[in-house]
């Protein structure tokens, strides 16, 4: 298969005058290559060239380059309607890439296409959307992205391989430090071969898993556009470059810190495309920000907004015997999502010395209940998570054995006797009291055998006499009622612990700045693991925003290196589960809930594909909307 021939005429006039490119958050999702062969070379190569229509690492793709459209979708879904959700906060900004600066909109990407894209339905493929083929060797020490000639920005200006290689050249120079350092360092060039080809050639001694897919997860921003505004990516604005997706910015209806409200591009190149089919489906997606989670509640209660994802347990199992529901205005589904669980919990900082001993850690862990929080603050809605990967592909389970084992034997000398004779670290168990006794004496001892003791006035103190400050942030009100509990215990523990609430700006620059004890927050780990697992878990990036706890061991980076030179998924795995076995061991996240299903509820016009993959829920993706049942709610008075 060789690229198509189409007329070119306006892009290539566009593109004489010299045009380019875009991608920040993912050097991680590492997935894989595995695809259909040609024999065709690029250069003095005598290798056998692949050309394939995807990319799968660990197993062939699913889908082949005929198809007609995907088989969670439904490709003849009505396109039309609003989809408009409720968020509490504020925004001040449009662009996600000032990663220090603003507070950005929700969905402020949407508008963004990456060159390749994965599907719901399995794990590790990715498909050219950008492209139409790409072209690597069996080393795959470069790959070549063969780009569509009919793909336009919603300005109308047409894309081609100079946008691309422009965003590439400006996350290097403005995006975030880790992923800048990281891309330099595999990536030994990048080059324009003609408008429509570009070829990234990659480092000698450097990994190749995950690097072609690191590439085709770029997004792209019009260099034209950047070129004429002279706009830098890291600075806090509302204009943002026009992107080659279905959705763009309505700026006239922009209304920060209240509203957003993103557009059909009538004109989108992609409307026909076989991974685009019956996908996409609604004519806008409104934005609407409250003050508070109480507010954004209320909108939907009465029909302001017409779909809501629910993570608030005590609203999802009080809360919805509105009007709305008693009349079956509003249905509400538990919809299951085989996608890991996020690691959430209380993130030590670990950037500071309080919480450099073990013992510190595990103690303040201990006097977190999830038992009484769970049964009597989420009404018993929530498992407690365990692991890093809650999923039984990567979850690493009781004592290591076999190959796990023998990779653990390895690093003996530097690893934890325990690692290797008690099972992998499990959360606590507590009682149903708000305190449980037991723990606290284990906390107790933990404490003192970290050099603290109970002084006169009930507080734990060091040899110098001081106490043992935790400050825990937040920004949430709703999240009052579980940590309020969770510090009364620790100022019974002897724990100086204080709560400060702040608004949401306040938060998101405190946490870009790292300035906190505490907080509730999460990792995001996914089916394959790859460079993204030095980025969110590695020492050399522990105050990159992608690593909340600024977590570091040498062991874990040392693992995650050789984990990019593994051909197999069974060989990922192995690794994963040694490195979760040992940051569990570590402790430095308090686990706390996780619910492996969706909450959702919406005015009953909304409907869905009976097939709904295993990841994800789809709503803003592969959902429509019926247009006579939105006749009937509106004809009723239950929108507003």
């Amino acid at each position: 298969m060789t690229k198509q021939e189409a007329p070119r005429a306006k892009a290539m006039a566009i593109a004489a005058e010299d045009r380019s490119f875009p991608f920040w958050i993912t050097a991680g999702l590492a997935i894989g290559a595995l695809a259909a062969s040609a024999g065709l070379a690029r250069g003095e190569s005598h290798e056998t060239i692949i050309e394939s229509h995807g990319y799968n690492y660990y197993a062939e793709l699913k889908y082949g380059p005929d198809i007609e459209h995907l088989d969670y979708v439904n490709p003849d879904a009505p396109v039309g309607g609003e989809i408009a959700l409720a968020l509490d906060g504020t925004f001040d900004s449009m662009n996600p890439y000032a990663t220090s600066k603003g507070s950005w909109g929700a969905l402020s990407t949407i508008g963004y296409e990456d060159i390749m894209v994965p599907t719901s339905d399995e794990v590790g493929s990715m498909y050219c959307l950008l492209c139409t083929t790409i072209e690597y060797p069996e080393s795959e020490d470069w790959v070549i992205f063969n780009i569509r000639d009919d793909v336009f920005f919603s300005d109308g200006t047409p894309m081609t391989a100079e946008d691309i290689l422009f965003t590439h050249e400006l996350l290097m120079n403005e995006g975030t430090p880790s992923y800048a350092q990281y891309i330099q360092t595999v990536v030994e060039s990048a080059e324009v071969l003609d408008p429509y080809t570009l070829k990234f050639t990659f480092a000698e001694g450097i990994p190749r898993k995950g690097l072609i897919t690191q590439m085709g997860s770029l997004p792209v921003w019009s260099k034209k556009w950047y070129e004429d505004t002279g706009y830098g990516l890291n600075e806090s604005r509302l204009e943002i470059s026009p992107g080659t997706g279905e959705y763009m910015v309505d700026y006239e209806a922009l209304s920060p810190p209240q509203r957003i409200i993103y557009r059909r591009n009538p004109d989108y190149w992609g409307k026909d495309h076989p991974l685009r089919k019956g996908r996409g489906n609604y004519d806008s997606i409104r934005i609407e920000y409250f003050t508070d989670s109480t507010s954004a509640f209320q909108a939907f209660t009465a029909g302001v907004v017409n779909l809501r994802r629910e993570s608030d347990s005590i609203r999802w199992a009080t809360s919805y015997d509105f009007p709305a529901v008693e009349k079956g205005w509003v249905v509400r589904e538990e919809l299951d999502d085989g996608t890991p669980p996020a690691a959430s919990g209380f993130m030590f900082n670990m950037r500071r010395d309080k919480f450099a001993d073990r013992n510190i850690r595990l103690a303040l862990g201990l006097m977190y209940n999830f038992t009484w929080t769970n049964e009597t603050l989420q009404y018993g809605l929530f498992q407690q998570r365990e692991s890093f990967w809650e999923n039984e592909r990567l979850k690493a389970a009781g004592l290591p054995e076999g190959d796990e084992l023998a990779l653990l034997e390895e690093f003996r000398d530097r690893l934890p006797p325990e690692i290797f004779t008690e099972e992998a670290v499990l959360p606590h168990e507590s009682g149903t009291s708000p305190t449980d006794r037991r723990n606290l004496r284990r906390a107790l001892r933990l404490m003192e055998a970290a050099g603290y003791t109970p002084g006169s006035d009930g507080l734990l103190r060091n040899a110098a006499g001081e106490t043992l400050k935790v400050e825990f942030l937040e920004d949430t009100q709703s999240l009052d009622r579980i940590i309020l509990p969770y510090i009364e215990n620790l100022k019974t523990l002897g724990v100086d612990a204080t709560y400060n609430r702040v608004d949401p700006s306040q938060y998101q620059s405190l946490r870009q700045s790292n300035e906190f004890d505490m907080r509730i927050d999460s990792y995001r780990n996914g089916l394959t693991e790859g460079s993204g697992l030095q980025q969110k878990f590695g020492c050399d990036d522990r105050d990159d925003i992608f690593n909340p706890a600024g977590y570091c061991n040498e062991v874990v980076d040392e693992i995650a290196l050789r984990l990019l030179e593994v051909e197999t998924y069974d060989e990922m795995a192995t690794m994963v589960r040694a490195i979760d076995r040992i940051m569990r061991y570590d402790y430095f996240v308090v686990p706390t809930w996780m619910l492996q299903k969706n909450w959702v509820a919406y005015y009953d016009m909304f409907e869905y594909p009976e097939n709904l993959p295993e990841f994800g829920l789809g709503h803003l993706d592969y959902w429509w909307i019926n247009p006579e049942k939105q006749a009937e709610l509106k004809a009723v008075g239950a929108l507003k």
